[in-house]
């Protein structure tokens, strides 16, 4: 699997269970109803889950990951 695929994976990986925790808290302890839950969650979701990219740097491909609860830009080994 090229390293690219594996940054999309990653990236669907944290977008999807970001985007449950925060689909079923709104469901649970809000009333909102109708198109607003799904679109919340996913803009929640979509703030909260890491985002991961693959670079060539140095003459080989390496997947960075960048969070908002960590302070710069990480490899992934």
């Amino acid at each position: 699997m090229s390293k690219k695929n594996k940054a999309l994976l990653y990236n669907f990986l944290g977008f999807a269970f970001f985007y449950f925790i925060v689909y079923v808290l709104i469901v649970n302890f809000t009333h909102m109803t109708g198109y607003m839950v799904p679109i919340t969650s996913a803009v929640v979701s979509t703030i909260l889950s890491p985002k991961f990219q693959a670079v060539r740097f140095q003459g080989e491909e390496k997947i960075f990951m960048k969070w908002l609860f960590v302070k710069g830009v990480k490899e992934v080994k």
